[in-house]
């Protein structure tokens, strides 16, 4: 933990550069002593000459000081675990807050949030590489919209524990609570349309192509609506097992889901 590789040595001769900027000086000896020594170390430990990349070839996006947007993602992911895990151990909230906003942090930096000028591409578009002399280069579908899917659903306050739907809403972003009444638009999964009016401060989504409707409230409390228009209410913020079976296998059965949470805009900041 007290010795770390130089990230600014992209290669042997970044390397040599700076060995031969301590000519004059104290590290004056070592260097004429050493200097070819620690070039054939580095370049046994990072042996860049075998590196040819996954196909054989070493592309240019691909190399060393491209920006690589699965891993971005891979990162808000990992961010995200954490901040769920602190949230799960009782950390302290000074530490929640800042794990909250690293992971918006991290989230600024991919597409969605650029331009096409600076992405380079449609910014909705998941690609594989951005190197910095162009825009972004191979899709990347495979992997980033993984783990993108993933985090958008914890963010969005779906956690599944045990086979159970958990609702925990404190990571949701405030700027997307609704400011005005408005109307929700979505196909059922018999491809139908429908429209949901929806109120200032509410928030909806789908999961599985139901709808779920988030409402500030007193009191915690789940209200699911079957096809037959049958209401069942649960107090708290779990779905048990046997209904979240029936949203998980999309039976149709349910028909929509309406969750009161207090303080369901939890900032932890």
């Amino acid at each position: 933990g007290k010795v770390h590789f130089n990230g600014a040595f992209r290669n042997a001769e970044a390397l040599e550069l700076a060995l031969d900027g301590l000519r004059y000086g104290v590290y004056s000896h070592l260097i004429e002593e050493d200097k070819e020594n620690v070039l054939a170390i580095y370049e046994k430990i990072f042996d860049h000459q075998s590196f040819t990349g996954r196909s054989g070839t070493f592309y240019g996006y691909e190399g060393l000081g491209s920006i690589y947007w699965h891993m971005v993602s891979k990162l808000l992911l990992a961010t995200q675990e954490c901040y769920f895990r602190a949230i799960d151990e009782g950390t302290d909230l000074k530490i929640i807050s800042q794990l909250k906003e690293h992971y918006y942090e991290i989230k600024a930096g991919i597409g969605l949030y650029k331009s096409p000028d600076l992405y380079g591409a449609f910014p909705m578009d998941a690609y594989s590489h951005t190197p910095s002399n162009a825009g972004v280069k191979q899709p990347g579908l495979t992997g980033q919209v993984k783990e993108d899917v993933i985090s958008r659903l914890k963010e969005l306050g779906i956690l599944v524990k045990n086979g159970e739907i958990n609702f925990e809403t404190s990571l949701i972003n405030p700027e997307e609570v609704l400011v005005e009444d408005t109307d929700f638009e979505y196909y059922t999964l018999d491809h139908k349309k429908r429209v949901i009016p929806l109120k200032q401060n509410q928030l909806a989504f789908t999961f599985c192509q139901v709808p779920i409707i988030y409402t500030e409230s007193d009191e915690d409390e789940i209200n699911i609506t079957s096809k037959n228009n049958k209401m069942v209410t649960i107090l708290g913020n779990t779905i048990d097992r046997e209904i979240s079976s029936q949203l998980f296998k999309r039976s149709g059965v349910i028909e929509r889901i309406d969750v009161s949470i207090r303080n369901f805009i939890k900032k932890y900041i």
